[in-house]
C-alpha cells in the first residue's frame, strides 16, 4: 500500500499546474475569471458574453468566451466554500486566469447596509474557523501564516470607480465573512460585527476563493449585493430580493470587464 503525506499551506509559492491542463487551455491569455455560486449570479453574464464555449472540468461546467471585449470564464462554483475553492482552483490551474471576480449576494452585517446595496471586498475571512479553545483569535487559521485575504488594490479601485458611477453612495468597502452556514439571526450578526472589525457582510464563499486566490498570488475581489440583512426575516429577504441583487452585481461586474482592458 502507497503513503502519500502532504502539508497544506497557505504561503505563496510557485507550483506546476500542468497535471491539470489540457488542449485549448488559456493561460497564455490575461483571462479573467468570474465565478458566482448560484444560477441567478451568473445567467446575465452568461447572456451577454460572446463566443461562448462550454468546458467540462471535475464535473462542473465552465464557460469560456468574451465579454466587453475581454477573455473570460464564467462558473457557477454551487454554495458553500469547498466547492468555492475547487472551482478557483480550476480557474487557475485549466484556464490560467490572471485575476479572480466574485460576484453575487450577501447578508449585511455592517448597520449602514441595506438590500440592494454593495459590499466591495477589502478582505475575506472564515468567521467559521474557531480553534479558540486551543487560544487562537476567532477566524483564525492555525499554523499558517495569515487568516485575512486581502484583496487586489487595483481591483478594489476599480470596483469601487464602478459603483460611484451606477449606485451612487449605495456602496460600501469592508471584510466579507465566509462560513457554511445561512445567517438568519440578530444576535448572529451582532457578534460577528463586533468579532471581526471592519466586516460588512457574511456569505459562503468568497475567503474560500480568496484564499486559493492568496496561495497562487492571484489578484481578486468579491463584488456582492445585499439581499437580505442576515436576520430573522433573511430566509424571506433573500428569496424576494435576490434576483434584483443579482442585477446589480451583474452590472458592476460587466463594467469592471469592459474597463479592465
Amino acid at each position: 500500500m502507497g503513503l502519500f503525506v502532504c502539508r497544506v499551506c497557505c504561503d505563496n509559492k510557485t507550483f506546476d499546474h500542468e497535471g491539470l491542463k489540457g488542449e485549448g487551455d488559456m493561460a497564455s491569455e490575461a483571462v479573467i475569471g468570474i465565478i458566482g455560486a448560484m444560477d441567478e449570479e451568473i445567467e446575465r453574464l452568461l447572456q451577454a458574453a460572446q463566443e461562448v464555449e462550454e468546458v467540462k472540468v471535475t464535473g462542473m461546467t465552465f464557460y469560456r468566451g468574451n465579454l466587453a471585449g475581454q477573455p473570460v470564464v464564467i462558473c457557477k462554483s454551487g454554495v458553500g466554500k469547498v466547492n468555492a475553492a475547487v472551482t478557483t482552483q480550476v480557474l487557475i490551474d485549466r484556464f490560467g486566469a490572471k485575476q479572480v471576480l466574485f460576484t453575487g449576494v450577501a447578508g449585511a452585517i455592517h448597520p449602514e447596509l441595506n438590500i440592494g446595496d454593495i459590499v466591495i471586498s477589502t478582505y475575506c475571512m472564515h468567521h467559521d474557523m474557531d480553534v479558540t479553545a486551543l487560544g487562537f483569535e476567532p477566524g483564525v487559521i492555525p499554523f499558517q501564516e495569515t487568516s485575512r485575504f486581502e484583496a487586489d488594490g487595483a481591483l478594489i479601485q476599480l470596483a469601487e470607480q464602478v459603483c460611484a458611477e451606477l449606485f451612487p453612495g449605495r456602496y460600501l468597502k469592508g471584510g466579507v465573512l465566509s462560513g457554511d452556514q445561512f445567517i438568519a439571526s440578530r444576535d448572529k450578526v451582532k457578534a460577528l460585527f463586533e468579532t471581526f472589525p471592519g466586516s460588512a457582510c457574511t456569505e459562503m464563499e468568497g475567503a474560500a476563493v480568496a484564499q486559493v486566490c492568496h496561495i497562487h498570488a492571484i489578484p481578486f475581489v468579491i463584488i456582492r449585493s445585499m439581499s437580505d440583512k442576515a436576520d430573522g426575516s433573511a430566509h424571506v429577504n433573500f428569496a424576494e430580493f435576490t434576483v434584483e441583487a443579482a442585477l446589480h452585481s451583474y452590472q458592476i461586474i460587466e463594467r469592471m470587464v469592459s474597463q479592465s482592458a
